[in-house]
């Protein structure tokens, strides 16, 4: 890990970010959490991170690593690996802390961290949010963010194969 300036100085640890999460709590912040795969970043992705973070003052996002993508994707997928997927997350300016994780849900990153407010996109409700439970245990609140889900990286694959295709 790189813990300088730039956007790799953004991601972290789940250690490190408790601390940090730690922290903001003490100074009466509202963090945020947000996750996915980001396998492939579109204007999706963008508008559901800047919705998140306007729901609080940080924005933690987590990201499946490399073998849980496969896991819930299928073999081909991530198409980039999870420390550049996490790069270019980290360089969008909504974006304050990311932390890969390797589990089938967030619900341990949940559990640890704390955060006041779970964000998920627009292809959930508030009740079908998978951990819910998890969220309401500690405290927090599920929310919803984002535009509606028009945007997918299986369809952008889908574009990609039938225009260069030979």
């Amino acid at each position: 890990m790189n813990p300088g300036p730039g956007p790799r100085g953004k991601t972290r640890t789940l250690p490190e970010l408790a601390g940090i999460v730690s922290h903001l709590r003490a100074e009466g912040r509202t963090t945020v959490f947000a996750n996915g795969c980001f396998d492939l970043l579109h204007a999706g992705h963008v508008r559901y991170l800047a919705a998140a973070r306007a729901l609080g003052d940080i924005l933690i996002v987590g990201i499946n690593s490399d073998a849980s993508v496969r896991k819930l994707k299928g073999e081909g997928r991530p198409l980039q690996p999870e420390s550049e997927r996490a790069e270019i997350l980290a360089a969008l300016e909504c974006v304050d802390h990311v932390v890969v994780f390797d589990t089938p849900t967030v619900d341990p990153l949940l559990r640890e961290l704390r955060p006041d407010i779970h964000a998920k996109g627009t292809d959930y409700t508030e009740e079908s949010v998978p951990e819910r439970e998890t969220v309401l245990s500690y405290g927090g609140r599920v929310a919803i963010a984002g535009d509606p889900k028009n945007h997918s990286t299986r369809d952008l694959i889908a574009v990609i194969l039938s225009r260069f295709r030979p």
